[in-house]
């Protein structure tokens, strides 16, 4: 009898900007998947800790591994470890990252290449989002160098996918498809509706057997990069409710999410982020977003009942000051009780950031123009642990 194969995994990654849809697109995949019979682990990845990501996908009943403290071009290592050899598992890395090719796909295509089939690279685009950075409408939008981010993830995508493509009459969404299909080229475009289940079949279909081409991996200036996404703050915040009567969890998020949106009116909101989580419930949970700073609080999931106490847990990210945003949060807090007599609202934790300098900690090779394989870090050099983990250490040795 003959070895038994090996059998490969397949990863998929759902990059894109900060409110592009991603996890909401991650669970729809997910649910696809499983409904086929395979098992699917999923991976959220961000700045910090206490993401609303990883309780909205557990509580759709999903198992998820978090990577915190830093997107995955910087924690590839962990990225492979929370790769628990499912069928199938997706990943969602940090809204402000970008050169995920070089950094974390072709590392897992070279280093693992028998363990993992390596899916298309997908890029999510909102389409409001990105008719006002692409010129194509009015609106607030992101600075110039926030935008550098933006267009470096279409750069590198396989399948671009306008999400929320509802939103948009039909002649607009027809503009912003083909002003993205003449500028990135090398993509596919796809336009989607996760709400109006329009597009997804084809798109599913897509990561379920297609695979990463190989091309000549993009410039990015790592200096500019830093730059960019130290202009974007970052707070990750838990707050503890009670109510002797129970509160009603979907007026308590719209208001919360309302108070934070007019406090940061100066500041270009990302994506404003919050679950609340009974305590002692099973699993359900109520979640609100806001996308973008003239946009409305949507409510995505509700909880019907009164609710006696509960954890939130509130994800800010915005072009702005991080204390600026812990301000607004804190401010915000304190008035709950005000709107709703008997309600108690204690913040436990705050913690703000702006994302650290990106320094992947792999050590990537690329094929460049002329066909050679070369090291995007020639000041570094690779070792192998005994577990076959790459790392990288800075040469000389100390």
């Amino acid at each position: 009898m003959g070895q038994s194969e090996t059998v490969q995994a397949r990863y998929i990654m759902l990059g894109g900007f900060l409110g592009a849809g991603k996890t909401t697109a991650v669970a729809a995949l997910a649910q696809h998947l499983t409904a086929k019979g395979l098992r699917v682990g999923l991976i959220t990845n961000d700045q910090g800790s206490e993401l609303v990501d990883t309780a909205m996908l557990r509580a759709h009943g999903f198992a998820t591994e978090e990577i915190p403290g830093g997107c995955f071009c910087c924690r590839f290592n962990s990225l492979v470890d929370a790769a628990t050899k499912p069928d199938v598992f997706i990943a969602e890395p940090v809204g402000s990252c970008t050169d995920l090719v070089a950094t974390v796909t072709y590392p897992l295509r070279r280093i693992y290449g028998a363990q993992f089939v390596i899916a298309p690279l997908s890029v999510l685009v909102d389409p409001i989002r990105a008719e006002r950075i692409l010129g194509l409408a009015e609106g607030k939008k992101f600075s110039d160098k926030v935008l550098y981010i933006y267009r470096k993830q279409l750069e590198e995508a396989d399948l671009i996918v306008v999400t929320k493509s509802e939103l948009l009459p039909a002649e607009r969404l027809q503009s912003l498809l083909a002003w993205l299909a003449g500028e990135f080229p090398h993509a596919e475009i796809l336009d989607v509706s996760v709400r109006e289940n329009r597009g997804l079949a084809d798109w599913f279909a897509r990561l379920e057997t297609g695979e990463q081409r190989t091309r000549a991996t993009m410039e990015v200036d790592y200096e500019l990069y830093a730059e960019s996404e130290a202009l974007l703050g970052w707070l990750n915040a838990t707050v503890q409710l009670a109510s002797a009567d129970g509160f009603d969890s979907d007026a308590v998020l719209t208001q919360l999410a309302r108070d934070i949106q007019t406090r940061l009116a100066g500041a270009e909101i990302a994506h404003l982020k919050m679950t609340l989580s009974p305590d002692g419930g099973l699993g359900d949970i109520a979640v609100i977003n806001l996308v973008r700073s003239d946009f409305v609080p949507e409510l995505s999931l509700r909880l019907e009942a009164p609710v006696p106490a509960s954890q939130l847990i509130i994800n800010c990210r915005a072009e702005a000051d991080p204390d600026l945003i812990r301000a607004a949060v804190r401010a915000a807090v304190a008035e709950l009780p005000k709107h709703f007599p008997g309600l108690t609202a204690q913040l436990i934790t705050s913690n703000p950031s702006a994302p650290a300098s990106p320094s992947p900690r792999t050590a990537t090779w690329h094929r460049g123009r002329d066909g050679t394989e070369c090291h995007p870090y020639p000041a570094s050099v690779v070792t192998f642990s005994s577990a076959s983990r790459m790392r990288l250490r800075s040469s000389p040795p100390p």
